[in-house]
């Protein structure tokens, strides 16, 4: 299929794109990697009127750490330029972001895709949503009113709705700080497709044993969620056997096409379980 008319607008800079998309109002669409809304596109399910595209913008393409410790990506940063950044850069702090990119999709689209595509696209399932959520993450976003940062947890409204306004550009993410005992893991039909339910930790470990942590779920809500009551376990000594279990039992997840509604909560047992395993692993 082939999209509905629209009309194409190349952004010279981030304050170019957002004068656009105020001018042009709701029925203006970024465009970056394009691996989400072409494909929205051509199956109608998305009809923008006018498309504003930011792929030339190399100053929201970078990856770094700051002398405070906190990573920061930029918007155009694809998902394998984190998956083969030199050694060093991520590791061993944010190592997990590095192993959770070959979740995403195939080789094609992680060369195409891009960090802030994903997470303006506020897909519940997606592996960036979920990392940035379980990591507790900033979202940075630039509009006429200025620049403002935005708590991962309060971002992602529901189905691909999240707190950017229409006139915002989604520039960076910052993970503030380095996460050495965290890991993301999710099942699906097939290597590649969406994840039926995906799982992610960050465990507070000191002198190897658990004090703690985050647990973080996508594919069980419309957008991704903290488990408080996994987190308790945690915090109380639990095994990760009994934390996994707690978050199974606290998630009310629904059913369609992929499974029901227990046949997710085994999901949420078995890879909660299994993430926190991963993140012990040095």
């Amino acid at each position: 299929m082939k999209p509905a008319p629209f009309r194409y607008h190349r952004a010279r800079s981030a304050e170019d794109a957002t004068r656009l998309l105020s001018e042009l109002g709701d029925e203006a669409k970024v465009i970056a990697g394009g691996q989400s809304l072409v494909a929205m596109m051509n199956y109608r399910l998305a009809r923008p009127a006018h498309l504003v595209d930011i792929g030339g913008l190399r100053t929201l393409d970078h990856l770094h750490t700051d002398a405070d410790g906190a990573l920061r990506i930029g918007a155009l940063t694809t998902h394998h330029t984190v998956e083969t950044a030199p050694p060093g850069v991520l590791e061993p702090g944010f190592g997990v972001l590095r192993r959770a990119m070959g979740w995403i999709g195939h080789l094609p689209i992680r060369t195409r895709g891009t960090v802030g595509g994903s997470l303006a696209h506020a897909d519940a399932t997606a592996e960036w949503c979920l990392l940035a959520v379980a990591l507790g993450a900033e979202i940075v976003a630039e509009g006429p009113r200025g620049s403002r940062r935005i708590r991962a947890e309060d971002f992602f409204f529901g189905y691909y709705t999240s707190a950017l306004d229409p006139d915002e550009l989604l520039v960076e993410i910052v993970f503030p700080r380095p996460a050495p005992h965290a890991a993301l893991t999710e099942f699906a039909e097939r290597r590649g497709d969406f994840a039926i339910v995906a799982a992610a930790v960050d465990l507070d470990v000191t002198g190897g044993a658990v004090h703690g942590g985050r647990v973080a779920l996508g594919g069980v809500a419309p957008a991704p969620v903290r488990v408080p009551e996994a987190e308790a376990v945690l915090a109380g000594g639990g095994t990760f056997a009994e934390c996994a279990a707690a978050a199974a039992e606290a998630s009310d997840p629904p059913g369609d096409a992929a499974g029901g509604p227990e046949y997710r909560r085994h999901l949420i047992r078995t890879l909660v379980r299994r993430a926190c395993e991963e993140a012990m692993v040095p």
